[in-house]
């Protein structure tokens, strides 16, 4: 049954070893990527692109990371940046705590480590962000450490290797495909060893239909011979996405629009986005709850049309988004979280993608043109 596979670590033959780094080297050899983050062993540049890959594509992240590093090339000056410019930089990779994790971490190596990152184990661990496989990735790839980074790439291939069942959600089972790893790890090539690994989970060993025609272990590999590669890794399914219902407001005054920063904890944490709230179930007229809550704040809020809606999935949130329009006196003081800002400097700011596409909904739509009126859009 799937998830229950505790066979203790059996160490595998030496010569069953011996093949498996052979073949998986010499092919990693002659079909690695040619990446950014590979053009030298520099700690920073690779942790920084392990953080951006993570929940992200290779090819997705490459254009984000080779911006990013010609904004901060160094540890000092993403450490010297204010987290606004930070979190510009990394607009519209996502998961924004990463990249505050990630420049709180620095800011770290900077006044603790004179802008070195640690090559010890138990020192790296402790930055903000820099859990067990990115500890691993950074000590083996940069400084040549044996030391495991087992990601989703490598939990596949050695599930399939060994034909392990564990389900792969479980803490224990990192543990136990971390210590498979390290009996595996070659000591002159650590570095290239985990990457490859990596390499052929993302190139060969993929998560459907896995190319083991072209597979260089493939006669290493118990899935294979057993014909259940299709089956493996085990992984327990996600709860889905909470559906909830959003408001945003395309708040104006003038030629400037409102901004809202979201608190500093949860969701989008700390980002700068258009007033919003959570739809009360027995709103009786579109943006309701949105006048409401901004008249428990002093402020009075005329409300306008519908602009339209939209759909936006997070990891364990699925938000359904009533945008409409509104006016706001600039005379009124507004909460610390908020500020007008020129319609035109909008792109300054590094908003969520939800709400980039509720701007591009403003920008976009036909009657943008028609000025405000109760109850019409513009």
């Amino acid at each position: 049954m799937g998830g229950k596979d505790h066979r203790p670590i059996q160490a595998p033959e030496e010569d069953w070893i011996q093949a498996v780094r052979e073949k998986l080297l010499d092919w990693y050899d002659r079909n690695r990527r040619d990446l950014p983050w590979r053009e030298n062993k520099d700690p920073y540049r690779i942790w920084v692109s392990e953080i951006m890959l993570q929940q992200t594509r290779v090819d997705t992240v490459i254009p984000y990371y080779e911006r990013f590093m010609s904004l901060f090339p160094t540890p000092g000056e993403l450490a010297a940046a204010e987290e606004d410019e930070v979190i510009k930089a990394w607009e519209g990779l996502g998961y924004y705590s990463r990249a505050r994790n990630l420049h709180t971490a620095v800011k770290e190596v900077v006044e603790t480590y004179g802008g070195k990152v640690p090559d010890d184990p138990a020192a790296i661990s402790r930055l903000k962000g820099v859990g067990p496989y990115t500890a691993g990735a950074i000590l083996s790839i940069a400084y040549n450490r044996p030391v495991p980074a087992v990601d989703g790439n490598v939990f596949r291939v050695l599930s399939r290797w060994f034909a392990l069942r564990d389900d792969v959600t479980r803490t224990s089972t990192r543990r136990k495909f971390e210590e498979l790893d390290r009996l595996l790890i070659p000591e002159d090539r650590p570095g290239d060893f985990n990457q490859a690994l990596m390499e052929l989970g993302a190139l060969i060993c993929t998560p459907v239909s896995p190319a083991c025609a072209d597979c260089p272990v493939q006669g290493e590999c118990q899935a294979h011979h057993d014909g259940i590669q299709a089956e493996l890794p085990v992984k327990t399914r996600g709860k889905p996405p909470v559906p909830v219902r959003m408001t945003f407001g395309w708040i104006m005054n003038g030629t400037r629009v409102l901004l809202q920063r979201r608190p500093s904890e949860g969701l989008l944490g700390g980002m700068w986005g258009l007033p919003s709230v959570e739809t009360l179930p027995e709103e009786p007229v579109p943006g309701g709850t949105l006048r409401d809550h901004w008249a428990g704040l002093g402020l009075d809020l005329e409300l306008g049309a519908v602009v339209g809606e939209l759909e936006h999935v997070f990891s364990h949130r699925r938000w359904f988004v009533t945008l409409v329009q509104g006016l706001c006196p600039a005379e009124e003081s507004l909460p610390e979280d908020c500020r007008w800002v020129e319609e035109n400097e909008l792109e300054r700011y590094a908003l969520p993608n939800v709400y980039r596409k509720a701007v591009r909904m403003v920008w976009d739509h036909p009657h943008r043109s028609h000025g405000f009126h109760q109850g019409r859009l513009f």
